[in-house]
């Protein structure tokens, strides 16, 4: 973080950050987001304690703590205001357009709206490529925000299929991710032809599997046919049941 003149260059920041005196006062937990944000476009991802992240929100780590258990979960919030931003934009004159125009336009505001935080998580990306567990945990807040971003897009995400559609979405939206870290033409041609390209592999697979679930439907059928009849066989007699075989 640059030092502003005059400030110490060793010992304990002020409570309030110095360097973005223009910054526009947050509600704390967007503080909080905003500030590991800076701190990330400017120093290693793991070089950043949760101490870093309170000094420059201008909170102490007692508030800190309130609103947040750790750096990673700080990471997590970020992407609720990301689906904030996406969801408040009115998508209704796509309301018509093939599924595919629909989610590729909700998925191209998501990253319009990812792009003030780009220096930060393109740092912040290739720190994570070797924490299994840390993306895991990311790919559960992936899951949250998308089925958001797929409910824009009129695609339903409920049963088997729709948790199939939900996953696959967010492998998606990843790799796209990775070209447009890299994308940085301001027309990002290459990261829309990923993204192109994405969806239409989605398309196919969902279709494969939708055939797939018909082909399998009369098996499914059956073995539930068996099982129930199996249960039935294999029944328990009640008390009533029970006491005339007991008295022959």
């Amino acid at each position: 973080m640059t030092e502003t003149a005059g400030s110490p260059k060793k010992g304990r920041k002020p409570a309030q950050p110095s360097a973005h005196p223009e910054a526009p006062t947050l509600p704390p937990r967007e503080a909080a987001m905003e500030a590991l944000m800076r701190l990330a476009a400017e120093q290693p991802w793991n070089d950043i304690e949760v101490g870093d992240i309170a000094r420059e929100a201008g909170l102490s780590l007692a508030e800190l703590r309130d609103l947040f258990p750790s750096k990673g979960a700080v990471l997590g919030g970020l992407a609720r205001i990301i689906d904030r931003k996406v969801l408040e934009d009115d998508g209704s004159d796509l309301a018509e357009e093939p599924t595919r125009e629909r989610l590729f336009d909700v998925l191209m505001r998501r990253l319009d709206a990812m792009t003030p935080y780009k220096p930060a998580l393109r740092r912040i990306a290739y720190a994570l490529r070797g924490d299994p567990l840390s993306m895991l945990a990311l790919n559960g807040v992936a899951l949250n925000s998308h089925r958001y971003m797929l409910a824009a897009a009129g695609i339903d995400t409920e049963g088997p299929l729709g948790r199939l559609k939900l996953q696959g979405v967010v492998i998606a939206f990843a790799r796209v991710t990775e070209t447009w870290l890299d994308d940085d033409d301001p027309a990002l041609a290459r990261t829309m032809a990923r993204l192109d390209k994405e969806i239409r592999s989605g398309e196919r697979f969902m279709e494969r599997a939708e055939d797939a679930r018909r082909l399998a439907a009369p098996f499914r059928a059956l073995g539930r046919s068996l099982l129930d009849r199996r249960s039935n066989r294999t029944r328990v007699p009640d008390a009533e049941d029970a006491e005339p075989a007991a008295q022959i």
